[in-house]
């Protein structure tokens, strides 16, 4: 391992600040012990919650290539490891056949040279140590993962045309998962895990203020008390979520608000539901009027701050 794969704790929790990813002990101790030992890490969590972003960030602070393979609903081998080159390969043939060649053999046509390296394959033979992101590894079936569990746990594979490929380097490897199905356990004993709920409103205050510097603080203390009062309050198909916190943020900023009130949440409430079932709970349920309301008496606000656009007496705190 190289010396830049062994930060210590006080190193990993800077870089990751560096990089505008805001963690706490246990996320950042998950993710230091994974490294150390060389382990896959296993994130589970609802969508939205900066599952992905881990990858991504570790990409970052390693300064190494990120390799990402999405999974899916049907998802197989050949689609995550590698495919030949049939087309290259016929082409190939026919130009051998028109210069009359006598000597045509496997060696010509089953080479690197024709081999169409997918996620995992590429994650293998990578000359410097890569992040490899399995992103939703629960959306593959039972088959594909118990194959993932055997390329994970080797780090090589045989191709019958070229013969076994080992790993130059062990990659970093994330798997993230939105639980849509129980993983097996001998997925899960290989790896290092790390569940990530939905932040607290201090969390997401400071998610916002890292990823979107010009945001008042007023103002950013009133999304992330909104959006939690949201998700804590409605039974939505989809809550919220992080990404989309910065989303609503940076629309009220270029709406030019200061503060929320119920005009400018009704205005935008696109950003934050994003089927026709959940705007309908919102509006039927709370509405922007009381969602104002719980966001003036949650931060102690003023009406000239937080300010509800009806003479209720759930708006007057």
């Amino acid at each position: 391992m190289s010396k830049k794969s062994t930060l210590s704790m006080p190193e990993l929790r800077t870089a990751f600040e560096a990089h505008g990813y805001i963690s706490d002990k246990e996320l950042l101790t998950t993710v230091y012990l994974a490294l150390k030992l060389e382990k896959p890490l296993l994130v589970e969590g609802a969508p939205g919650v900066g599952k992905t972003e881990i990858a991504k960030v570790l990409s970052k602070v390693f300064d190494t290539e990120l390799i990402r393979l999405q999974c899916y609903e049907g998802l197989d081998e050949n689609k995550a490891l590698y495919e030949w080159n049939y087309q290259r390969q016929l082409i190939k043939i026919q130009m051998l056949r028109d210069t009359a060649c006598q000597n045509l053999s496997e060696d010509d046509v089953f080479s690197l040279d024709y081999l169409l390296e997918r996620p995992l394959l590429k994650a293998i033979r990578a000359e410097k140590r890569p992040v490899l992101l399995i992103d939703e590894i629960d959306k593959t079936d039972e088959e594909f993962e118990a194959f993932l569990f055997e390329i994970l746990s080797d780090f090589q594979i045989s191709i019958p045309e070229l013969g076994t490929v080992s790993a130059k380097h062990i990659p970093i490897v994330v798997l993230t998962s939105n639980h849509d199905r129980e993983l097996s356990e001998g997925l899960r004993r290989r790896c290092v895990y790390l569940y990530i709920d939905y932040p607290t409103i201090d969390k997401e205050i400071n998610i916002i203020r890292a990823k979107i510097p010009e945001v008042t603080e007023k103002l950013a203390l009133q999304i992330a008390t909104a959006v939690n009062h949201l998700r804590n309050s409605l039974t939505l198909s989809k809550q919220p979520s992080i990404a989309e916190t910065l989303d609503w943020t940076r629309a009220l900023i270029a709406m030019h608000a200061d503060h929320l009130d119920s005009t400018m949440v009704k205005q935008t409430m696109g950003l934050l539901f994003k089927n026709r079932d959940d705007l309908t709970a919102f509006q039927r349920d709370m509405g922007a009027d009381g969602l104002c309301a719980a966001v003036k008496q949650a931060t102690g606000m003023t009406n000239a701050a937080c300010h509800c656009h009806n003479d209720d007496a759930s708006c007057g705190g």
